[in-house]
């Protein structure tokens, strides 16, 4: 299944597998968009499948952002299969955007 990301008022709603081709193409999409943006928000609610090259691509989006002092969240944790994916970094998710 593709990989489909929505603008929905700012929050960027993933939607399919973030595997394979698809995390690269995801991966390339927010490094651009890292350029010129100060806040990123990613919604993994809808996301059907994820597989280690997928958590590694977030993961280093999520410290890339870090780093660069923009803001990035990740929420999605009541995706249980999101939760289990990210095992022990599971502290990069969070439950609402406060």
């Amino acid at each position: 299944m593709a990989l489909k990301i929505t603008n929905n008022y700012g929050i960027f709603e993933l939607e399919g597998n973030v595997e394979g081709t698809n995390a690269m193409s995801l991966k390339h999409h927010f490094e651009q968009l890292m350029i010129s943006s100060e806040k990123m928000i990613l919604s993994l609610e809808k996301v059907k499948r994820i597989d280690a090259h997928g958590i590694q691509v977030l993961t280093n989006l999520y410290r890339k952002a870090i780093k660069k002092n923009k803001i990035f969240y990740m929420i999605g944790s009541e995706n249980h299969m999101i939760t289990k994916a990210f095992g022990k970094v599971n502290y990069m998710l969070r439950k609402d955007l406060i």
